[in-house]
Order: structure tokens, then C-alpha cells, then sequence
């Protein structure tokens, strides 16, 4: 006879069940690996952007540790007197002035350090991430010592003296002689040029130059050459004889705020060259300065405008800074926001001792 098997297979209700809490635990598992790779996310967002902001943090160190190396005490007088007019910083060759106020202070003094209160955002834009916060822009002037431009003699040519042109050799003195002038590293128009003899010091821009001169038109885009300002200018040093040169390096940090619906982004701009952006992403950059107080001799610490306060900043002691950066935004979701702040003494500005 034929054996009946009797095994049953699954109802359909237990299938349906089965069914059910697979699915369940496989939501779970889904919810757990989507939790974990946004955890992920933001780590690795959080992590690029503190990179960002520590580069931006680094180069502003290292350009205000400089501040005032290489120039004389107290700073230089630029040109003054009748005929003269306010020499520029943060312009390049176009000219183009990419801070919103862009001269000289106090009578057309350049100073080491050149403090920006609220003069930080390029054409005076909103910052959408920060909305109503000031923001500052720096700029620190300091001699470049890594071109031995002083390894030569400047002297004016022959016949009457205008302050345009100077000539420039090899001093003999130095073994090996100093590489051209038109050398890779060597002078860029724009550059700005220390000149120092006997009669004094002058800073002139720039225009053009040959292997053994240097041009510094008038009407250069930073306003430094003038030949007809009363005093102060290259045409001033001709009484002195030979000239020693150095290059110098005015540095302006400040935020540009692209069209394109970007991010604004950290930019440095060196002399009347084109400025060049450095960290992407940076929200607020601020500024505060420790300075000596030689009324009473003590330390005004934390001041974030000393020319409106009426402070030199001959005298400033520490730069205080505030860097605020905000993450790539994925979807309009999880954007990081982050802040870092470091002091930068400024060793060589005057120094008071504020203790004797």
C-alpha cells in the first residue's frame, strides 16, 4: 500500500511572519549602516576642515612672526610734503584694491604691522555663514631675506636725478657674486624695494627692470613712486651716494566671497602682486592686539582697533587670533562649523619693557 507523508510546509501566515521580522532586521541593519557612515561623514568633514583651518592658522603665524624684520625702527615714512599722495597696500597690478580700505596710516607711515579693524571682506561683501560679525584683515611688511638683493650697490645714473631708474651691480666685496636680478626668485613687477644710504630710506614699486637696472615709474598701482612728492621718496636719497636694497614683503590677509555661491575663502596677496587664495572655506577671521601703552606703561591687551584707539602700532606686542571655518555642505545637511585661535608674538616690533 502507499505510505501518506504526513510533514506540513508553512502556513501562510507564518511565512508572512517570517517575512515580517526579516525585514525588520534587515531595516535595523540598514538603520545601523547609515548611522555609522554619517558618523563617518562627519568625522572625516570634521577632520578636513580643522586640516584647512590649521594651514590658514600656520601661514598667518609665520608671515606676523615676521613682522617688522628688516625695517628700521620705528617703521619708514613714506612719501610726505606737497605733490605726495597715500601710498596703497593690498592692490595688485590691475589696480585692483581688494580691501576696502587700502592706504597708509597716520600721515602715510608704514608701519611692521598694519591692523585692518571691519576692513576684512574684499569689496565690503556679507558673509552668509556669519552674518553680521566683523571681520579683520592683517597685513605685515618684513624684509626678504632669502634673495641677497643688499649683496648689491644701487646708485642713481648719470645726469640729473628724477628717482625713476637706479643702476644696479654685483658688490665686488661678496664671493660668489650674488645671482641677476632677472634670475628665477629674483625682482617681479610689483615688488616693493627697501633703499637705504646716508640720507636716509625709501620704498619704491617695482615697474619694470634689465640685469643691471630698476625702473619705478610714477603712477605705479601702490602709489610709492612719486618724483614729485617735497620729501620722502628715492629721489630724496640722492644726496647719500650708494644705495643698499632689500626686497620687501607686505603681506594683506583677508576673505573673498566668490560669486559662484562658494564658500569665501582665505586670501593672501604679497605686494602688487595677484593675490592668491590659501584656505577654502573660512567664515571669520578677527583680529586683537596686545599693545604697549606708553601713557601708562603698561599692556592694553586684546585691542581690536589700536589706530582707532589712538595706539601706534610700533607697539604692538602679540597678535591674537580667531579663525572660524565652515565644512563642504552634502545635500544642505550636516555642515560642521569649527574655530581655532592662537597668539603670534611679533618680536621684532619695538619693544618697551614695561617692568623697569
Amino acid at each position: 500500500m502507499q505510505t501518506v507523508n504526513r510533514k506540513r510546509g508553512f502556513t501562510l501566515v507564518e511565512l508572512l511572519l517570517a517575512v515580517a521580522l526579516g525585514l525588520m532586521v534587515m531595516a535595523a541593519l540598514t538603520s545601523l549602516f547609515k548611522v555609522g557612515m554619517d558618523a563617518t561623514f562627519v568625522v572625516t568633514q570634521r577632520a578636513e576642515l580643522q586640516q584647512n583651518m590649521r594651514a590658514a592658522i600656520e601661514l598667518l603665524s609665520k608671515d606676523i612672526s615676521m613682522a617688522g624684520s628688516g625695517l628700521p625702527s620705528g617703521g619708514i615714512q613714506l612719501p610726505s610734503g606737497a605733490g605726495s599722495v597715500v601710498s596703497r597696500y593690498g592692490c595688485d597690478q590691475t589696480g585692483t584694491c581688494h580691501v576696502p580700505a587700502f592706504q597708509y596710516p597716520n600721515g602715510n607711515y608704514m608701519f611692521g604691522i598694519v591692523p585692518g579693524f571691519n576692513n576684512g571682506v574684499e569689496g565690503g561683501a556679507a558673509v552668509p555663514a556669519t552674518p553680521g560679525q566683523i571681520n579683520d584683515s592683517i597685513t605685515v611688511i618684513y624684509a626678504d631675506y632669502i634673495f641677497p638683493l643688499n649683496q648689491y650697490d644701487v646708485t642713481f645714473p648719470a645726469g640729473p636725478v628724477t628717482g625713476t631708474t637706479v643702476n644696479i651691480a654685483a658688490n665686488p666685496a661678496f664671493i660668489p657674486a650674488p645671482p641677476l636680478v632677472t634670475a628665477a626668485g629674483g625682482l617681479q613687477v610689483g615688488d616693493l624695494i627697501l633703499l637705504s644710504n646716508t640720507a636716509g630710506n625709501a620704498v619704491g614699486e617695482v615697474t619694470g627692470f634689465t640685469a643691471g637696472s630698476i625702473t619705478f615709474a610714477d603712477l605705479d598701482p601702490l602709489r610709492f613712486n612719486q618724483s614729485g612728492a617735497a620729501a620722502n621718496n628715492i629721489k630724496a636719497l640722492a644726496p647719500g651716494g650708494t644705495m643698499i636694497a632689500y626686497r620687501l614683503f607686505a603681506v594683506t590677509y583677508y576673505l573673498n566671497v566668490p560669486v559662484n555661491g562658494q564658500l569665501p575663502r582665505l586670501m593672501r596677496q604679497v605686494n602688487g602682486l595677484a593675490p592668491v587664495p590659501v584656505a577654502d572655506n573660512i567664515v571669520n577671521i578677527q583680529f586683537a592686539y596686545d599693545v604697549y601703552n606708553s601713557t601708562n606703561n603698561a599692556l592694553d591687551s586684546n585691542q581690536a582697533n589700536p589706530l582707532g584707539a589712538a595706539e601706534s602700532p610700533n607697539l604692538i606686542q602679540k597678535v591674537n587670533i580667531s579663525v572660524m571655518g565652515e565644512s563642504l555642505v552634502s545635500g544642505g545637511r550636516k555642515s560642521q562649523n569649527m574655530a581655532l585661535a592662537t597668539s603670534v608674538s611679533a618680536r621684532n616690533m619695538a619693544f618697551r619693557n614695561r617692568y623697569q
